[in-house]
């Protein structure tokens, strides 16, 4: 995970917050090790997320901190940790946390 952490500006927050409601949740599954589960944003809202919240040489999103995500209206309990992104569907961010956190 990056150690730089980007908060949102209040208007940045704003202009994002209208596609809050259109976040997809997947079910969990699991592992011996890990829950997984993907979080689906809006494809409309990438065009919204500052440009540094995104990967130089693979377009898609970086991986962000809790601090990131939470702030861009992805909800979810604690633990969770955004571990890695799909290419060919960049609206897509890979969750896990460790089972042992699971509830």
């Amino acid at each position: 995970m990056s150690t730089y952490v980007r908060p949102l500006s209040e208007s940045e927050r704003q202009r994002l917050s209208e596609f809050q409601d259109m976040i997809h949740y997947s079910v969990r599954y699991s592992t011996d090790e890990y829950e997984y589960r993907h979080v689906m944003l809006p494809k409309q809202m990438l065009k919204y997320l500052p440009k540094d919240y995104f990967n130089k040489e693979t377009g898609t999103l970086r991986l962000l901190a809790e601090e990131e995500w939470r702030s861009l209206g992805v909800m979810q309990s604690l633990g969770w940790v955004h571990y890695e992104t799909h290419t060919p569907e960049p609206h897509i961010l890979l969750f896990r946390r460790p089972l042992a956190t699971a509830h």
